[in-house]
């Protein structure tokens, strides 16, 4: 039988509200202990919590019995005054009834995938919910929470169950060459159906695009405004800005939201051919490392050509009297704000592409790369000649799909998930 488990659930006293959570089989045996009779199932009530002759508070209990509760187990929620004394009071009481232990990261959040309330793919846009910084953020993982991707892997696996049905069939009536031939073209043309499908999906932007924010290079000659411009862009002081060509020798990176979309802003060396300076060298060559890995290039260079076709070019000082900004340039001023709003529309046009999208099918890594090894089995089973390795592929590509839901095969990476979620969650 599982321990049942206990851990306060809402932020860390002080608070006006303490919210304890207790789950498991012995969850009633223990409220009932502290809390004398409970209520029925989803009334609210308020309670005298008790222990040891000792009255520590008066809560709010909530009931919700299995498996209709979060955690799929008898579960009761105490809704306790939010000091620090009363929190860890009640905590103490429940822990000292029979079978109660406190709770480790993730472990409500476990339990409910274990019984079924949740499934991988949800419980991992959990966690990227829990850490969420930006809008966009916020948005992607709490679509990710509601089921569409679960929804998507269920239908894939539908279809490929039929064609697996099908192949089955096929085999007992091997030795009929005419029926087999038929259903051969047949189970390989649906196949190749489901895996355009699977692969469209693949192509889609990952979620991770969101976590690591999109990275926004400022690159170009020395003395050409970089550093005023990354101030002017993340709202703050963070480039040391002066006259002196050469001035910013390192890359110089801050993380701003703009718009609820998340990028990490660049200021990089001054390029140019060729520095006495070692120190400065270095930077020169980490700016073209930069570079190569921007999502997003400015380019504050008049006259150079674009160090590839997707850059930004960007014109600098245009607070400065007489600037004539090239045609094909977006004229900033990183002093008195001019154009920094045409430049973000600019910048964010940039990056519309590799979005992931925000009603919750955005794959993950781990994700991505089980739905892909599904593609891959399936395309092995359109062209394998023998309809035993077309049922082998088909078994490896369901297996894949259910790592996606994490319906199988994922329990070495469950420890490391649920490492990210805090005590009570």
């Amino acid at each position: 039988m599982a321990d049942t488990i206990v851990a306060l659930s809402s932020g860390p006293p002080p608070a006006a509200i303490g919210v304890i959570r207790l789950s498991g089989p012995q969850a009633f045996a223990a409220a009932s202990a502290v809390a004398g009779p409970l209520p029925e199932p989803r009334r609210a009530a308020v309670r005298r919590l008790r222990h040891r002759g000792l009255v520590l508070d008066q809560a709010l209990v909530l009931v919700f019995p299995a498996p209709g509760s979060a955690t799929g187990e008898d579960l009761v929620e105490f809704h306790v005054h939010g000091g620090l004394a009363v929190v860890e009071a009640v905590e103490r009481a429940l822990l000292a009834q029979p079978g109660v232990t406190a709770a480790a990261p993730g472990a409500f959040t476990r339990r409910a995938l274990e019984n079924g309330k949740l499934d991988l793919a949800q419980v991992e846009a959990l966690g990227d919910l829990l850490a969420a910084q930006t809008d966009a953020q916020h948005r992607a993982a709490v679509a990710g929470t509601e089921g569409l991707l679960r929804r998507t892997i269920d239908d894939f696996t539908a279809e490929l169950l039929g064609v697996a049905a099908s192949v089955e069939v096929a085999l007992d009536f091997a030795d009929e060459e005419d029926a087999e031939a038929a259903s051969d073209t047949e189970l390989r043309d649906r196949l190749e159906r489901l895996r355009k499908r699977m692969q469209a999906r693949l192509e889609q932007p990952l979620v991770e695009a969101l976590h690591r924010g999109f990275r926004v290079v400022l690159a170009g000659s020395p003395n050409r405004g970089k550093s005023t411009l990354l101030n002017a862009l993340a709202g703050r002081e963070m480039a040391i800005v002066s006259p002196v060509a050469g001035t910013t020798r390192d890359r110089i990176e801050v993380s701003v939201a703009h718009e609820g979309v998340p990028f990490v802003l660049t200021d990089t060396a001054g390029l140019r051919t060729a520095s006495d300076d070692p120190i400065e060298a270095i930077g020169i060559d980490r700016a073209r490392e930069a570079i190569e890995r921007a999502d997003v290039i400015l380019w504050l260079e008049d006259e150079l050509p674009l160090p590839r076709p997707d850059a930004v070019r960007v014109a600098s000082h245009a607070d400065v009297v007489d600037r004539v900004a090239p045609a094909d340039a977006i004229a900033v001023s990183g002093v008195t704000g001019a154009g920094l709003a045409e430049l973000w529309a600019a910048i964010h046009r940039a990056v519309a592409s590799k979005l992931p999208p925000e009603d919750g099918s955005a794959l993950n890594r781990r994700q991505h790369r089980e739905l892909a090894t599904a593609a891959d089995e399936i395309a092995a089973a359109a062209q394998a000649g023998d309809l035993l390795l077309v049922a082998e592929h088909l078994r490896q590509a369901r297996s894949a799909l259910d790592r996606v839901t994490g319906a199988a095969g994922v329990e070495a990476m469950l420890d490391q998930l649920f490492g990210r979620f805090c005590i009570g969650k």
